[in-house]
């Protein structure tokens, strides 16, 4: 089923320069097996396009059932150079849980709600 990282996950960003850095948080082991094999470095990259200039990262944090992100050259060159209005990248997150994606109907039904691409 076809669904947005919003529905089953949750997120936190930062930044240090004009590198951005996005964790994705799971709820459940299933769910983080299953984002493992839905969310790579290259989807992330497609999904922020252009804003995203450098090479995008993947780090797998299983322990605290996580996928980190770090994206290069993403701030417009950071805090104190750029004329972005999110010149820390804090809505870089909330932009990659609007990431579409497929998963298995278990997981997705097992929230309360969710919203499926038409």
């Amino acid at each position: 089923m076809r669904c947005q990282l919003r529905n089953v996950c949750g997120v936190r960003s930062g930044d240090k320069g004009d590198v951005s850095d996005i964790s994705l948080f799971a709820d459940d082991r299933a769910t983080y097996d299953a984002l493992v094999t839905q969310v790579t470095a290259d989807e992330v990259a497609a999904h922020f396009g252009a804003l995203v200039r450098g090479r995008v990262e993947r780090y797998l944090v299983p322990n605290v059932l996580a996928l980190k992100f770090v994206m290069h050259d993403a701030l417009g060159g950071g805090v104190t150079m750029s004329l972005r209005s999110d010149t820390q990248g804090k809505t870089l997150g909330l932009s990659l849980l609007r990431m579409w994606i497929d998963l298995p109907d278990d997981i997705i039904l097992s929230r309360r709600s969710f919203d499926a691409s038409p």
